[in-house]
């Protein structure tokens, strides 16, 4: 496993920042930021998406109790519909890093694009979740916490499968909308057509 970088400016507080959800269908899209301590070491921690689910429920146990500070926050279906997925992920990402306990020096955000409503100075990094201690711990919160919305989601919508596939086009997920239509949760703007919903 590559060895993941604890900062990125050394003697800066750093905090983290990622998402999950942006390839849903269905439900929030939901952005965590993370401040880690300087001596924080996990020998599991690795980006969420390389990780199981029982992995990262493990992590987030551990992430919670042992970081400086951490927030997770969302932008709901609607939000995602009025402004688009991009913006509602960003949107996320800047809740989540107000709602921090411990203002943070720098940030260090996943992906290419972000537009910071904070004052602090942001680095954007491509795979960062895979390279940076902070953004991987992030994503394990916002994969986490994001499931753990859709599983209690479920409960009022069985039908659509969201304790497996927590929203993503599954081809159960879509023969469900095909067969039921869409529910309050899912996001209309995506288009979800014959086209797109094509069962192959």
């Amino acid at each position: 496993m590559v060895q993941l970088r604890p900062y990125l400016k050394s003697g800066c507080l750093e905090a983290g920042c990622d998402e999950a959800g942006r390839g849903c269908l269905a439900g929030p899209v939901v952005a965590a930021a993370v401040i880690l301590p300087d001596d924080f070491e996990h020998p599991l921690l690795n980006d969420s998406k390389q990780l199981s689910a029982k992995v990262r429920d493990q992590l987030r146990i551990f992430i919670e109790a042992n970081a400086l500070a951490w927030a997770v926050a969302e932008a709901s279906p609607e939000e995602i519909d009025d402004i688009n997925i991009l913006n509602a992920s960003i949107l996320a990402m800047n809740r989540a890093i107000r709602k921090l306990k411990i203002i943070p020096q720098h940030l260090l955000i996943d992906g290419n694009r972000f537009r910071n409503s904070t004052e602090i100075p942001y680095t954007c990094l491509i795979k960062g979740d895979a390279r940076f201690l902070s953004i991987a711990a992030a994503s394990v919160l916002a994969k986490t916490h994001r499931d753990e919305m859709m599983i209690t989601l479920h409960r009022d919508f069985p039908q659509f499968g969201w304790t497996q596939n927590k929203g993503y086009p599954t081809v159960f997920h879509r023969k469900a909308i095909k067969e039921f239509g869409i529910s309050p949760f899912h996001r209309k703007t995506f288009r979800m057509n014959e086209l797109q919903l094509n069962l192959w």
